[in-house]
């Protein structure tokens, strides 16, 4: 399927590996000029010579900083001529316990996992919803359907993005301008971040490591954790010109693992 997305320009943060250089990877297939950010300056280059060698007939440009900044954001935001694709995505804070959080530790959580989408969304939206295309995708976590019990900070601050998302994208002057804004809810993907919560399980259990990973796949129905290629396509598939009637939702991605039907 043509995603009808050629030429088109995108934003993606966090881009340098894990879910964010998937949806950059997937983008650029499929023709989407990408901006490209990540703090880390060596692995950010690294991915984007990648992604320009394979793909030679789009623009890619990659924004070293720290998007959860003002100066970051901005930086990121001036580096195309347009955004029409826009990739919230900001690495979760650390996993714990909240009586160990201090007023520091949630605001930091909050800048980096709500305030942050929200900034770029506020820079971007009306412009898209000018030239009558956009596409928001959240990239926030399947704990926000199901809590995982040393992930507050994440739960709570990407649970208040959520509320945020549920308001705005139902807005006429989004929605009806062919602008969607929608959250894309990863579960356990084979990232860095997956191992650092496997690391803090298996210390608050007692629990070898290796044996906490395979109790984890063992729960989930497809046996397996999910790779950053596959969780790109979800995420250009919902930036395609085909899914302007999807707005506000939720997409759940983990193999089966959420045993709820809603």
């Amino acid at each position: 399927m043509d995603l009808g997305l050629t030429g088109r320009w995108a934003l993606v943060c966090a881009a340098s590996k894990g879910l964010g250089a998937g949806c950059a990877e997937a983008l650029a297939g499929e023709g989407v000029n990408v901006v490209i950010t990540a703090r880390g300056e060596e692995a950010l280059q690294a991915q984007a010579a990648k992604l320009r060698a394979a793909n030679p007939g789009v623009q890619v440009i990659a924004v070293a900083g720290d998007i959860t900044t003002e100066a970051g954001r901005a930086a990121a935001l001036a580096a195309a001529p347009q955004i029409d694709i826009l990739v919230n995505n900001a690495g979760g804070p650390p996993p714990g316990d909240f009586r160990d959080w201090e007023r520091d530790q949630w605001i930091a959580a909050l800048d980096a996992n709500m305030l942050t989408p929200i900034a770029l969304i506020k820079a971007t939206v009306d412009a898209m919803a000018a030239r009558g295309f956009g596409r928001i995708v959240n990239i926030t976590s399947g704990a926000v359907k199901a809590p995982i019990d040393v992930l507050g900070l994440s739960n709570g601050a990407r649970s208040g993005l959520t509320g945020f998302v549920a308001g705005l994208s139902r807005q006429s002057r989004i929605a009806g301008r062919n602008v969607t804004i929608n959250n894309l809810l990863p579960g356990a993907f084979d990232t860095e971040r997956l191992q650092k919560t496997l690391v803090a399980g298996a210390q608050k259990s007692g629990q070898a490591l290796d044996e906490v990973r395979v109790k984890r796949m063992a729960g989930i129905p497809a046996q397996r954790f999910g790779s950053a290629e596959e969780f790109g396509a979800i995420c250009a598939l919902m930036c395609s010109a085909h899914a302007g009637y999807l707005t506000g939702q939720n997409i759940l991605l983990d193999g089966g693992a959420y045993p709820g039907t809603f």
